[in-house]
């Protein structure tokens, strides 16, 4: 399961950063991001840890796809509410509107992710 959430997330996620990065994020936070691009060290990382917190939280525990959606859209809020409230928490600048626009993908994205991974791995 954890193998084919990932084959989900990766698109779907670099879709949204090559979509948004320049409109969202470069103009509201382009001050704060690197110059070179984002590091590939980190985002691996990172993928690697999420998709494993998605494996465990919520796709483990869940019975049906559904179930693993919503611990999904759970866990994607409370993930990404925790990076991005801390941001506006901590940061001078950090736009409300950045904060609002990813709670919603991350609860979207972790609930779909979560929830056909499910699925697929079920089939």
């Amino acid at each position: 399961m954890y193998l084919i959430s990932a084959a989900v997330m990766l698109p779907i996620d670099a879709a949204w950063l090559k979509l948004s990065a320049e409109p969202l994020y470069r103009a509201r936070i382009g001050h704060l991001m690197r110059a070179e691009g984002f590091g590939l060290a980190p985002a691996v990382t990172f993928y690697f840890l999420y998709l494993a917190g998605v494996l465990v939280l919520a796709q483990l525990p869940a019975a049906t796809w559904q179930g693993a959606a919503w611990r999904g859209a759970v866990l994607g809020l409370v993930a990404y509410g925790t990076y991005d409230l801390t941001n506006q928490a901590t940061l001078r600048d950090w736009p409300v509107m950045v904060t609002v626009i990813d709670l919603a993908w991350g609860t979207v994205l972790t609930a779909t992710v979560a929830g056909l991974g499910h699925w697929l791995g079920d089939r």
